[in-house]
């Protein structure tokens, strides 16, 4: 590898239903072309992705910042 960092796309919305999924969303799932469902899609699919094929998985979240973090222990 050369070092890049390569980071998920993250989509916001479902692509089939248009479900808004934010980034800490943990039912969000993906291929690996990231093609991105809700978990309600993911499932009526069978947990296969219909444009490639491939197995949709649990999108990683990605960390809360530190603001969000404080703002929400209050």
């Amino acid at each position: 590898m050369n070092g890049e960092v390569m980071a998920l796309e993250m989509r916001e919305r479902c692509e089939r239903c248009a479900w808004p999924l934010e980034p800490v969303d943990d039912t969000a799932y993906i291929c690996s072309y990231e093609c991105t469902f809700c978990a309600t899609c993911a499932n009526v699919l069978n947990g296969i992705c219909p444009n490639c094929g491939g197995e949709l998985v649990r999108r990683p979240r990605r960390p809360r910042k530190q603001a969000d973090t404080a703002s929400s222990e209050e």
